[in-house]
């Protein structure tokens, strides 16, 4: 099989395409035959070796696929070969072929095409855990998106909107990724590359809510905007910090914390993954269910054979992607 194959921690540039055995299943395993893989931004940190987990030497780097399951392990009996699945795994996506544990795998529902089925992976679980288990959402919240035209912040933005958020705002840079934000379902955007955010956000967050504030803010970018988007918080208020895409750690202000009654968290979203496999099956499920309803649908911008993997993560690393991108595979 084809596989891009990592053998030394470096900048992806450096990284080739090989042939590698075709992988056979364990105990508990199956084997899928890729045909698509989710590209994130994760990806570039994992092939540097600057992700907080690093895999053995070799390996193929990739976090979500989808497929068809051409060879079952011993003691699966949730899948049989010929079921088109989804994948959540922690490495080994941009493959041919993916062996994985069957407890990290979804079947889908027919006629999800593989792109979406793919696409459907890391970024939305990502939103919805930071949604439903780190923020608590209710109905009639006012969240905040941050990086609203990107892979999580499109599906924050979908999920948000179909669990029947009060408003869902867009935090973009520029309108060509506001149009993208209010496509996804956003009832307003706000442009974080105009002006001095630090007061713009929280003037125009509280000019859209009647003064009230964002019951939520998700955070994938970092930096300066999640100074701004801090201030524009409601009272008990709750922010998910998510990533830093804008290249820049943001420390927070405890005392601003304290004085608003506000709390910020953290979300990384493989613990849950490893920890509590059968928590992310049924959240996976609720995923596949909302875009069977028409309530969610991931935005794949570009596809990308396996051999042009460099050329889609160059776009995530230089900030030039709308939603997602995913690799056609087989």
């Amino acid at each position: 099989m084809k596989a891009v194959i990592v053998r030394e921690f470096s900048p992806f540039e450096r990284v080739g395409v090989e042939q590698a055995p075709n992988p056979t299943p364990g105990e508990g395993e199956v084997v899928i035959d890729v045909k698509a893989a989710e590209v994130n931004y994760p990806d570039i940190l994992v092939i540097a070796g600057q992700y907080q987990f690093k895999p053995p030497l070799p390996f193929t780097p990739g976090k979500a696929a989808a497929g068809i399951i051409s060879a079952v392990g011993k003691g699966v009996t949730d899948f049989s070969v010929g079921d088109p699945v989804a994948a959540q795994i922690e490495f080994g996506a941009y493959a041919e072929k993916l062996r994985v544990r069957a407890i990290n795998v979804f079947l889908m529902p027919p006629g999800v095409a593989f792109a979406k089925g793919a696409a459907l992976g890391l970024a939305y679980q990502t939103a919805h855990f930071g949604l439903v288990e780190r923020a608590r959402m209710q109905k009639n919240d006012v969240v905040l998106v941050l990086g609203a035209s990107g892979g999580i912040g499109v599906a924050s933005v979908q999920i948000a909107k179909a669990l029947g958020a009060k408003a869902v705002i867009g935090g973009v840079l520029g309108e060509e990724n506001a149009v993208i934000a209010r496509r996804a379902g956003a009832d307003a955007t706000i442009d974080l590359g105009k002006g001095d955010i630090r007061d713009t956000v929280r003037s125009a967050v509280r000019m859209l809510t009647g003064g009230h504030g964002a019951n939520i803010v998700i955070d994938p970018v970092g930096g300066a905007a999640n100074a701004a988007a801090l201030r524009a918080l409601a009272w008990r208020g709750r922010m998910v910090i998510i990533g830093f895409a804008s290249g820049e750690i943001p420390k927070i202000p405890a005392n601003y914390l304290l004085l608003k009654n506000i709390e910020v968290s953290g979300l990384q979203w493989s613990d849950y993954r490893d920890r509590t496999p059968e928590w992310v099956v049924k959240v996976q499920q609720e995923l596949f269910d909302l875009y069977v309803a028409g309530k969610i649908d991931p935005y794949v911008s570009r596809t990308f054979p396996l051999e042009e993997f460099k050329t889609a993560l160059s776009l995530l690393r230089d900030g030039k992607v709308q939603g997602k991108l995913v690799l056609a595979i087989g």
